[in-house]
Formats: C-alpha cells, structure tokens, sequence
C-alpha cells in the first residue's frame, strides 16, 4: 500500500525534527492539553502497537487494548492507558522504540491487504483506513511538537490522505454531536504542497471550502481554530461543518480556541 510508505514518511519527518533536540525536550509541555512531548510519544507508540496487534488478529488486540480500555471505562484518562504498557520507558529511550516501531507497523501494512478487516477501539475497519488512522494522529499529535519548537515540517503529496480522511469525515463531524447531517456537503478545492489543485465534491459556488491542504487538514484533525487559517469558507453548510470539523473516532472534541494552537517561534509577536 502506498500509504503504508506515507505513513513511514510521515514518521521519520517526526523523528528527524526531535532527533536534533537535546535530551531537555521529552520533558517539555507543548499546547495539547498540557502533554510533554514524551507523552506524545508515548501516546503513538502505543498505538502503534496496538495497530500491530489488530494487524495480528482479533486475539492479539484484545489481549493488548482489553486492559487499557477497562481503564479507560472507569474514567481514567486517555495517558493512563499507555502508562503501564510503556512500564517506565521514556526519554531518548522511548523515542528510538518509537522510531523502530513505527518502521516496523509500516513493514507490516505494506504487506497487508488493504481490503482485510481489522479490529479497532469502536467499528472494524480496513487496513486501508487503519494505517491512514495512523499517519493522520502521527502528523495531528506531531504539530503539537512542531509547534513546540517553532519548526515548519516539511510537507508532501502524504498529506492528501489525511485531506482525504477530512473529507470524508463530513458526516460524521455532525453524527458525533447527535446532529442531523446537512444533506449537501460543500465542495473541497484546495492547494497542495506542489501547488497542484485538489478537489473533492461537486462544484458549487455557494457551499465550497477553498485554501492550503495543509491548513485544511489542521482543521479537520483540530489542530488549529478556522479562524488562525486562511481557508476561505463560503455558505452555512460549510460553515457548520469547518466550525465542529472532526476526522477522528471517539466522543466529540471541540476544537481549540482561536490564537492557542501557534507555533512558539511566534510567541513574542502575540504579546504573549
């Protein structure tokens, strides 16, 4: 699968940018709810294991993830499931097991069928969609870190699967939040990292979304506020949607308030 290879990149664009930071930097809080960066590690290379084990079979994964979601059941945060599976590990060490899991999951999609069912935390899905999951909170968990140090990562046609993903999350951005889906979604028409066009949906002048593919998939995975974009969003439809966007599983999420999620190079700017 192609994007078996997107999401190997997308982990070593990751590991390129902390792997020339100092030691200091596991211990950092970036702007997502307070997590270090070793909780974002933590975080990724637990589930990339788990994405392995679902890979594995039903068995594998629910040997795995029964533990953590039991925990997670009684209220306990989504950081208290990955702590007793890493058992202590951390720092530079958790980082290199990071770096060769992630090139491990990527070895092992590549040869998966992409059509094969996996299990998953909720519904079943293909192993097309389970490793795009992947790439997509690789690249959402990482600009949190991007962020933290005030770097710009370097960005490719990788990024249309997770542009993809948004948009095909349009229904389910309102069904998460017990709302009715409107019964036109508005057509998609953005710039790729090349300057290519992109586009998804029928041409429509009074319900389209227009802009960066990168600034769009910030949206979607609820890594910046619309308003810190410059995506240009024309009709209601369209407006409601960008406004509660949301490409991932779980209980609904609302997205971070305007002007908190930047990258700290900009922080003097702000007056912050």
């Amino acid at each position: 699968m192609r994007q078996a290879e997107d999401f190997r990149e997308e982990s070593r664009v990751l590991a390129a940018c902390i792997g020339r930071q100092p030691q200091e930097i596991y211990g950092m809080q970036t702007q997502f709810k307070g997590w270090t960066v070793e909780d974002v590690l933590g975080h990724l290379h637990f589930f990339n294991a788990a994405a392995a084990a679902a890979l594995e079979g039903p068995s594998a994964f629910h040997t795995m993830m029964g533990p953590a979601l039991e925990r997670l059941d009684a209220g306990q945060s989504i950081l208290s499931l990955q702590r007793p599976w890493l058992n202590g590990l951390g720092g530079a060490a958790l980082f290199e097991a990071w770096m060769q899991g992630s090139e491990q999951l990527a070895d092992a999609f590549a040869q998966a069928d992409p059509k094969s069912r996996v299990c998953w935390v909720g519904p079943d899905m293909s192993a097309l969609s389970a490793v795009t999951a992947r790439q997509m909170e690789t690249w959402a968990h990482g600009q949190a870190i991007f962020d933290l140090l005030g770097a710009t990562r370097p960005e490719s046609g990788r990024i249309r699967n997770i542009v993809h993903l948004g948009v095909v999350t349009f229904g389910w951005s309102f069904q998460v939040r017990g709302q009715e889906v409107p019964p036109v979604p508005p057509q998609v028409r953005l710039e790729a990292p090349s300057g290519e066009v992109w586009s998804w949906n029928a041409p429509d002048e009074a319900n389209r979304i227009e802009g960066q593919a990168v600034e769009f998939a910030q949206v979607v995975t609820q890594v910046r506020n619309l308003a810190d974009t410059g995506l240009r969003v024309t009709g209601a439809t369209a407006g409601a949607w960008m406004a509660q966007a949301q490409c991932f599983a779980g209980p609904p999420e609302t997205p971070p308030a305007p002007g908190t999620r930047y990258a700290m190079a900009e922080q003097g700017q702000r007056g912050a």
